[in-house]
């Protein structure tokens, strides 16, 4: 097989991708791992989910001391996004400029804010957000308005707005890409980490690949395992070398995007290692698989023995007002928003207490997530041992972390909740994976250019999370699928010359 552009990865920035080239009349195939998520009545089942597991993938990673675990990585057409909490929350300004945080200073991004902003409106009106300007003081500029009107809060979650209001806080509406009623329609159930099978988020599969697969020029492959990219002596990609339902077979193409996520681009880049690339592809720098970043994350109950919590969905709103202004010599802490509702089966699966007990508690809870930026550190890496991958995670900015929850906590009591316990995300959770093949200006410092192009391969391309050189405190997703739109509009500028 032959084509003109082929990508690797149909989660949100290969979709996103896919989607903006599509229009170009250029022949594109998009390789998938997995397959299409069918719907299933473990799609609303908060036990199969979260206690049997049923959706994560078979498959078993290392950790940096040699322990295996499994990830909580998921392999279907739409990626991760399938089960994403729909929150397409822009950086802060702030955030791509150096920042110093309690555990180190980031050395910000090849590009300032502005040049992002036009992308991230465009993806906003992608995958339809709705939410409201002038409630977030740390919202940064926009040049149109969101698509939508935000989600409505349920009334206990209007009434903790209302709270918040009143001891000195901003909360603010948070950007959503879900439409609530045919989500409910559904059945009853939170969007945050439940998997769309229907069309109801707005997710890389429903908004970006079904776009993309609206033009007859693209074409998508499922169960296609990437095993290697191939180059010749010039340092062009020539090949990838996949694995598929009729077994191993090689693709051909003009130019390649890598877009499977930080942790397995960053795997493919290095399992195609050869005589003339013995570090792996792109690698000259030496910092492919490097400055792996996943957010430093806590989830918080706030309790009132007196009163229940009768949300369905209860993601609603996010609280900014300890994110940070360096200017004003505030050190960052981070992002505070709602979890989707945590029900009393979600809790005795991910805390072992008793079911009534777990069930009590929820009932009489307001679930937040607490989330920190992780720095990046060239120690913090993906490597390989054989085929294996090996996740070292090495965390970073804990302090910032736990500060942040103790100002939660302290609030939460302000507001009028007694009780407020926390509890940090494992490493088997995928709290916004990112990093491993930064971008950058200099070739010794960076696996590629401002423009995802590889510095070592004319014709390879990355699109994903992996090329973020921070994590900044909010969800990924949408500076992914902003700048997937920015590196396509550079691509298709420069695709003669290719």
């Amino acid at each position: 097989m032959t084509t003109d552009i082929l990508i690797i990865g149909s989660g949100m920035g290969g979709a996103t991708l896919a989607a903006a080239l599509a229009p170009s009349g250029a022949r594109i195939v998009v390789l998938e791992r997995g397959d299409h998520l069918a719907d299933s009545p473990a799609a609303r089942d908060p036990q199969a989910i979260f206690r049997d597991g049923v959706f994560r993938p078979d498959e078993t990673w290392l950790d940096g001391q040699g322990e295996p675990f499994n990830p909580g990585n998921y392999y279907c057409v739409g990626g991760n996004s399938k089960f994403y909490g729909a929150a397409l929350i822009r950086f802060r300004e702030t955030d791509f400029a150096p920042v110093r945080h309690m555990g180190g200073t980031t050395s910000g991004w090849p590009f300032d804010y502005a040049e992002l902003e036009p992308w991230y409106q465009a993806a906003e009106e992608m995958y339809e957000v709705r939410g409201c300007l002038g409630e977030d003081p740390t919202e940064p500029p926009h040049s149109g308005r969101y698509p939508h009107p935000p989600v409505p809060d349920e009334p206990e979650i209007a009434a903790l707005r209302a709270r918040l209001v009143r001891i000195g806080l901003h909360p603010s509406s948070l950007p959503l890409a879900v439409d609530l009623p045919r989500w409910l329609a559904r059945g009853q159930t939170p969007w945050d980490a439940f998997p769309d099978t229907d069309g109801s988020k707005m997710d890389a599969e429903s908004v970006g690949m079904r776009r993309a697969l609206s033009f007859e020029n693209v074409t998508l492959h499922t169960g296609m395992h990437v095993d290697r990219l191939l180059a010749d002596d010039a340092g062009r990609i020539t090949a990838v070398q996949v694995t598929g339902p009729d077994g191993r077979s090689e693709i051909a193409a003009r130019s390649f995007v890598l877009a499977a996520g930080a942790v397995n681009s960053a795997a493919i880049l290095l399992r195609s290692a050869t005589d003339a690339y013995p570090k792996g592809l792109a690698n000259r720098s030496d910092q492919v698989g490097r400055n792996f970043m996943n957010h430093n994350c806590s989830a918080a109950l706030a309790i009132h023995p007196w009163r229940k919590n009768r949300s369905v969905y209860q993601k609603t709103i996010q609280i900014n007002d300890f994110y940070g202004k360096p200017h004003a010599g505030d050190m960052p802490l981070g992002n505070i928003q709602l979890l989707g509702r945590v029900s009393g089966p979600i809790l005795a699966s991910q805390t072992g207490l008793p079911g009534l007990v777990a069930r009590w508690i929820a009932d009489h809870a307001i679930d937040f997530y607490v989330m920190s930026e992780d720095l990046p550190d060239p120690e913090s890496r993906v490597t390989l041992r054989g085929d294996r991958i090996v996740l070292d995670w090495k965390r970073s900015n804990w302090a910032a972390h736990d500060a942040l929850v103790a100002r939660l906590k302290r609030v939460l009591r302000k507001a009028g909740f007694p009780v407020v316990l926390s509890r940090p995300f494992d490493r088997r959770t995928p709290s916004h994976q990112c990093g491993t093949a930064r971008m950058g200006t200099d070739p010794a410092r960076s696996v590629v250019t401002p423009t995802g192009r590889a510095h070592d391969h004319p014709n390879l391309f990355i699109a994903d999370a992996s090329i973020l050189p921070t994590s900044a405190a909010v969800n990924p997703a949408l500076t992914i699928a902003a700048n997937a739109l920015r590196i396509a509009h550079h691509f298709q500028q420069r695709e003669r010359a290719i």
